[in-house]
């Protein structure tokens, strides 16, 4: 069951989610426990949890689907979401269930660079990276840091120009 809606920021949710099993994140140790036990790439680029017990529980399945269908798996999906977030910038932080997807489309990005076999593409999901961790300053920073900026990731920041 995988009919997708939008949501008011613009996100994907499924059906799913609409009871509130997915809107709600995780508590941050239980996803640490997930993500600790490693996720692998499948050649679908699919990322799954390691771990077959923790996968098979609630938490678990909650994050495969949010992986499977919440989280860009492509270069062309997690630039428009850069987008989508660069445009939300002024505006209020974003909720806890964006903020988890962030998260986790810049682990997907981090996945994903280790298995790229061109440097090409390695240097494309590299600036994606950068870039989703940048927002992730920014949004974290909202109401916080002197000036509305966040501070600037070095050594990489001659690669933070916001997408085309």
């Amino acid at each position: 069951n995988c009919e997708k809606s939008t949501r008011a920021s613009g996100w994907p949710m499924d059906s799913a989610g609409v009871g509130g099993g997915l809107q709600k994140p995780e508590a941050p140790e239980v996803m640490f426990e997930l993500l600790w036990a490693g996720l692998e790439l499948d050649v679908m680029g699919q990322l799954h949890i390691q771990d077959e017990e923790l996968a098979s529980t609630h938490p678990g399945r909650r994050l495969r689907l949010l992986l499977q269908h919440h989280v860009p798996s492509d270069l062309e999906g997690v630039e428009q979401q850069l987008r989508q977030l660069q445009d939300l910038r002024k505006g209020p932080p974003l909720s806890p269930w964006d903020f988890e997807h962030l998260l986790l489309t810049g682990l997907s990005c981090v996945y994903r660079l280790h298995a790229a076999n061109e440097a090409e593409e390695r240097g494309r999901w590299t600036q994606v990276f950068t870039l989703l961790a940048q927002e992730t300053l920014w949004d974290l920073c909202k109401g916080f840091c002197p000036q509305e900026q966040p501070p600037v990731l070095e050594p990489w920041a001659s690669i933070l120009d916001p997408l085309p």
